[in-house]
């Protein structure tokens, strides 16, 4: 039985036998290709978050795919009780790429969090410190697991499961001061994400960053940088960490680093890698052959594809004309972010969760946080031409609400039920600028069919 192009049926299985915990879109995809998605019924949507910013490049890349299937072919799955050369491997990049000299392989970013957390514990134990609170910022995320969800400092995700797990201290964003009062003679670690992405996109001020490390060094606590989200060139370098001009104990990476395929992992200096002892720490999928042979294709894709340069390029284009629609609407009150991770915050007279429906409707696939936000972080291999179609969609919607004309591409595109027209298609697929492209970048990734 197979039910992938049945709509009704695909929703009606979900309702009634899949526990309740997401609010879907009415839509069930069955393709991707590029920077696009599939639907049941053929319709094409441009993917502005990319699996909230998972699938760093794209859609069925070829190198991806290639490495996945050769890998599949050979060996999915081998226990960590032998020698793995795809984690070896993965764990070499990873490490000359950035200020680590060890990780460790799991399934999620949750699970790199907890073995953040867990080494920056047994680092101070081993030393016979008794040093064990972690301090983490107000508005962060880190995870759903016990640890990670009580690291997170947003009640709303741990009140339901209280009581939570003791030793950690909350401090607000950006503020020395509540960070050096906060540490005391059991703090071991703070936590920090570079920019929060789920409490609406909001990046740390580089002298905050740089004084919490003077801070660590002084102090002889760790510092754990959280880029599960940030990570893999999502803000135009390979680490958001390098924008900041510090570098920290521990850092955490998921989500595009497999480009689709679950991974994650925690990497960290020698010194703090003392904090694990054999047996102390595990994971029976983590480290996979399959996951790291498609973290390998990833990193490997960077260097041909010049994919860093595309990042920067097409973020300084939406970043500009975000900005210009910002000064044109008075209800943006903020466009904010870095690289392929932006936040758009508007004031009362918009609710993000209708206009993330509105853009739905019109094609564009982002996300709602809270009350105001709409986060986009696209594929990295996104174009210029392609991003830009969205922001034009963006103004045409504000121009409807603000008691403009409305644009009658879209609205045609949105009242015959999602099917595209050549208007649409014109629309989406004006000729890009030479720039938009890096020359290496792949004739299919620039896939405006």
């Amino acid at each position: 039985m197979s039910i992938e192009n049945d709509f009704a049926l695909i929703s009606d299985f979900d309702k009634n036998y899949c526990l309740q915990v997401f609010a879907p879109l009415p839509v069930a995809f069955t393709k991707g290709k590029g920077s696009y998605l599939y639907d049941t019924e053929g319709n094409k949507y441009l993917d502005m978050i990319g699996g909230i910013a998972v699938n760093s490049l794209g859609h069925g890349n070829p190198k991806l795919v290639g490495a996945i299937s050769k890998q599949a072919r050979n060996l999915i799955h081998c226990s960590n009780y032998y020698y793995i050369p795809q984690r070896s491997e993965l764990a070499y990049r990873l490490c000359r790429a950035s200020f680590a000299d060890k990780a460790f392989f799991c399934n999620s970013g949750a699970e790199a969090n907890e073995a953040a957390l867990k080494i920056a514990r047994g680092y101070f134990h081993y030393k016979g410190e008794d040093k064990y609170e972690i301090i983490t910022a107000e508005k962060s995320f880190h995870g759903r697991t016990f640890g990670t969800m009580t690291a997170t400092g947003q009640e709303k995700f741990s009140k339901p499961f209280a009581p939570v797990v003791p030793g950690f201290k909350y401090v607000p964003f950006n503020d020395i001061d509540a960070v050096k009062a906060a540490v005391g003679p059991h703090t071991a670690a703070i936590m920090l994400e570079l920019i929060q992405g789920e409490s609406g996109v909001n990046p740390a001020d580089a002298e905050y960053i740089q004084a919490v490390k003077k801070l660590c060094t002084e102090k002889g606590i760790l510092l754990i940088i959280d880029e599960v989200q940030t990570g893999v060139g999502r803000t135009g370098k390979m680490f958001c960490y390098q924008n900041y001009g510090i570098t920290p104990d521990i850092m955490t990476l998921a989500k595009g680093l497999g480009g689709g395929v679950p991974i994650g992992a925690m990497l960290c200096t020698d010194e703090v890698a003392k904090g694990f002892q054999v047996g102390d720490h595990g994971s029976t999928f983590g480290g996979n052959p399959l996951a790291c042979a498609a973290g390998i294709a990833v990193m490997e894709y960077f260097g041909e594809a010049n994919l860093l340069d595309n990042v920067n390029l097409v973020s300084a284009a939406l970043f500009e004309k975000l900005n210009k629609l910002k000064s044109k609407y008075g209800c943006i009150k903020a466009v904010r972010g870095m690289g392929l991770l932006i936040g758009i915050e508007f004031d009362e007279t918009v609710i993000a969760s209708g206009l993330r429906e509105e853009l739905f409707r019109n094609g564009f696939l982002v996300s709602a946080i809270g009350k105001s936000v709409i986060r986009i972080a696209p594929p990295l291999i996104i174009t210029k031409a392609q991003a830009l179609s969205f922001v034009r969609a963006l103004d045409s919607i504000l121009s409807t609400r603000m008691g403009g004309k409305p644009n009658p591409i879209l609205n045609a595109f949105k009242n015959i039920g999602r099917k595209e027209t050549p208007a649409m298609k014109a629309l989406v697929e004006e000729k890009p600028a030479e720039e938009t492209k890096p020359a290496a970048l792949p004739e299919h990734e620039d896939e405006l069919e």
